[in-house]
């Protein structure tokens, strides 16, 4: 019962989390020029609690494949919020695909935001 209890809660709050990263996110995340001025902003007590969040998230998220809950998406947060070598690169990768910029950009549109962009 307690498994099941902490599968809907990580399924409603991985729905809720990726929501509001999304909505969030800089319109000019994904663009070279403001990556460059994103970076090294953070304090070391911030980029430490968010990769432990991050961690946290990614072992939440594996533990939902085999329960019910929004794996996949729990575990994508997750690493959204890790630091590690390549980070960007993949995270370029996966938005540029055209079904999920535009379903990204659908949510930004109806939470009032700017859509997302890319630089080509």
């Amino acid at each position: 019962m307690a498994l099941a209890a902490l599968s809907v809660v990580l399924f409603v709050g991985s729905i809720f989390v990726l929501h509001r990263i999304i909505v969030r996110l800089p319109a000019g995340y994904f663009s070279a020029r403001d990556r460059a001025a994103r970076q090294g902003r953070a304090s070391l007590p911030v980029r430490l609690c968010r990769n432990v969040g991050g961690v946290v998230l990614v072992i939440a998220g594996i533990i939902m494949l085999v329960t019910p809950g929004q794996g996949i998406l729990t575990i994508l947060i997750g690493v959204t919020l890790v630091d590690f070598p390549g980070k960007h690169r993949v995270e370029r990768w996966l938005i540029s695909r055209p079904a999920v910029l535009s379903t990204i950009n659908v949510w930004r549109g109806r939470a009032g935001q700017p859509d997302l962009f890319l630089d080509e």
